[in-house]
């Protein structure tokens, strides 16, 4: 069945902008919305709010209680039908007395893809999936869940900012601070939403970063990650010093000195050796690693070096760059991406999406590059 009415439309929009309102909250959960609709009015809503609690469906199908007989669901993921954390979303549905339920995006993990729909259909309930718009906004709520569910890998954001010549730092390095007070402020809300931050060494090194989530409201800091070929991280950086506060994993090759390494992990970091011949082959190693150990989402803010690596590896989801009112100019003054590159225009990454807007003086363009 699909969708036909306006009515459809407008309370699964309704179940998407809850999904939308809390990211990273569930992680690694997916973010899901649902709505609860009788008689044509609003009997009961909820979000999936934390790993571990109730899901979106029965926080709404609660909300809504003995109102929620012979009601629509309309809910922004395809219900699961497996036992986790808690109780199959379908056994819920069923028992509450739901006629149909409206679903805006399919759930491709494999537990689920499919499994939840068919339950509810053989108990004789309805059910419509969307399609065009709102199914493609599902999915973009979503695209770190659907990631690591289709491939194990986290998804990856790159942020950076750059002047109007397309420089992110001075030939010496200095690039304090190119973006506004504003812009730094909406980074961090980035980092909290995400379950890590990740970093090269050289910047580890010339900055000493915290790569915490250093606004109100946070309730979760990201797991830090340094990539750190050569275990040269200091022990007395702010990254090791808070390692038993807040996680941090040090990605290394097989080149690191042993001692090095026992020398971080002593101090409260996770280390974890990166395999292959190149740096986007470990790239792509270190990744799988992390996926393994559950993260779903990174936010790249490493260097040209390291982010070059990343491009080169195809590891880079969405691009996220604040352009600031202001020109370095000079032959040696750096670029965003280092790497390998491409050696031909037609052989560029394209955007599939493309959007921009300002943040107090600067120009925000995010481009979405892959969609899962």
């Amino acid at each position: 069945m699909t969708l036909t009415s306006d009515t459809d439309l407008a309370h699964l929009e309704h179940a998407i902008e809850l999904a939308e309102a809390r990211p990273g909250r569930a992680t690694p959960n997916p973010n899901v919305g649902a709505v609860v609709v009788r008689d044509g009015a609003v009997v009961g809503a909820g979000t999936h709010e934390r790993f571990g609690g109730p899901h979106a469906e029965v926080v709404a199908l609660l909300d809504a209680g003995a109102d929620a007989r012979g009601g629509t669901l309309y809910v922004s993921l395809e219900p699961c039908a497996h036992e986790g954390k808690t109780p199959p979303c379908t056994d819920a549905i069923v028992a509450a007395g739901i006629s149909r339920v409206v679903v805006a995006a399919d759930d491709p993990s494999e537990k689920a893809s499919g499994r939840g729909l068919g339950i509810l259909r053989d108990e004789g309930i309805d059910v419509a999936m969307a399609d065009g718009v709102l199914a493609t906004r599902a999915r973009l709520v979503n695209q770190a869940f659907r990631k690591h569910a289709r491939t194990g890998r986290p998804w990856v954001l790159f942020k950076s900012a750059m002047t109007l010549d397309g420089k992110v730092a001075t030939p010496n390095g200095d690039s304090k601070w190119i973006s506004g007070e504003a812009s730094r402020r909406l980074a961090h809300q980035w980092r909290a939403s995400v379950d890590a931050v990740a970093v090269g060494v050289g910047t580890a090194l010339a900055d000493d970063p915290q790569l915490t989530a250093r606004i109100e409201g946070v309730t979760r800091q990201p797991r830090r990650i340094a990539f750190d070929s050569l275990a040269r991280l200091p022990l007395d950086s702010q990254l090791v010093a808070a390692a038993h506060e807040v996680p941090l994993t040090v990605v290394v090759s097989r080149a690191a000195d042993r001692r090095d390494i026992h020398a971080l992990e002593a101090a409260g970091a996770d280390v974890i050796v990166a395999s292959g011949e190149h740096e986007p082959a470990r790239v792509r190693s270190a990744l799988v690693q992390l996926g393994d150990q559950g993260i779903t989402s990174i936010l790249l803010e490493g260097g040209p070096h390291l982010s070059g690596a990343f491009f080169d590896a195809g590891e880079i989801d969405e691009v996220r760059l604040f352009l600031a009112p202001m020109l370095v100019g000079g032959r040696a003054a750096r670029d965003p991406l280092e790497g390998q590159g491409v050696e031909r225009i037609a052989d560029a990454t394209r955007a599939l999406t493309m959007t921009c807007r300002s943040v107090d003086q600067d120009l925000l363009v995010s481009a979405r590059l892959k969609e899962w």
